[in-house]
């Protein structure tokens, strides 16, 4: 078995987009129930990494910047690390992902 990082992002930025109340709780136990499932098939090496709202860029200049960056429109809300054998299994296990279901999408690199 592999190690996989999922990255989830989605327009946190546009107010249009944002879930109301009711749809966050629903979004929220969809969450809870795929962490479960993954778990309980132990494909879930690490649980969901909540981004703390701060960050550095360091550029090719070996500049440093604070961020996060309010420009952007799409961000990372979160992300966890699965066990998978192969991209490919890791692409099924994202599809099941709940940021799909708010327009988001979520990008998968391999672990060392």
């Amino acid at each position: 078995m592999n190690e996989f990082l999922l990255i989830f992002r989605r327009d946190f930025k546009t107010k249009e987009t944002q879930p109301s109340p009711e749809e966050l709780q629903r979004h929220l136990q969809q969450w809870q129930n795929w962490f479960g499932s993954l778990a309980a098939q132990d494909k879930l090496a690490r649980p969901l990494q909540k981004w703390d709202g701060q960050g550095k860029l360091v550029n090719s200049n070996k500049g440093i910047t604070d961020g996060p960056f309010v420009e952007i429109k799409e961000s990372i809300g979160g992300l966890i690390i699965i066990k998978a054998k192969d991209y490919d299994e890791a692409a099924e296990i994202a599809q099941g992902c709940p940021v799909l279901n708010f327009g988001g999408n979520v990008e998968i690199r391999m672990g060392v």
